[in-house]
């Protein structure tokens, strides 16, 4: 089992920046794929971005391709998700998540094992 805390989020004008942090402990970090989603207040939860675990894959959102950015270092037990460009329909609760299955970078909440309980972003207009 993976225990996962996020951390960096905050409040931000738009166009700004936030880098978001997950910092895991327990089960080896390098064993799982990793993955950062968002939920909005009335909706559904839903993915941001994924990461392999060896770094050298990446997937992303149609809506955050070319803002946001996916990364992990294995020796610090942590993924990264540095969100530039920042627009007011990026509010959201942004979690981290670990999946066991690391044949494959997957994008459905489901697909997930373990979960962070979360850290906010708000973005001004």
């Amino acid at each position: 089992q993976v225990q996962l805390v996020e951390s960096g989020g905050g409040l931000v004008q738009a166009g700004g920046s936030l880098r978001l942090s997950c910092a895991a402990s327990g089960h080896p970090f390098s064993r799982y794929s990793m993955g950062w989603f968002r939920q909005a207040p009335g909706n559904e939860r839903e993915f941001v971005a994924a990461v392999s675990w060896s770094g050298g894959s990446t997937r992303y959102a149609d809506s955050v391709k070319g803002r946001f950015t996916i990364s992990r270092v294995n020796a610090k037990n942590t993924v990264y998700l540095q969100m530039n460009s920042l627009k007011a329909e990026d509010t959201a609760e942004y979690y981290c998540a670990a999946d066991r299955d690391v044949s494959m970078v997957r994008v459905g909440v489901s697909e997930y094992d373990y979960w962070g309980q979360g850290t906010q972003v708000t973005v001004t207009s």
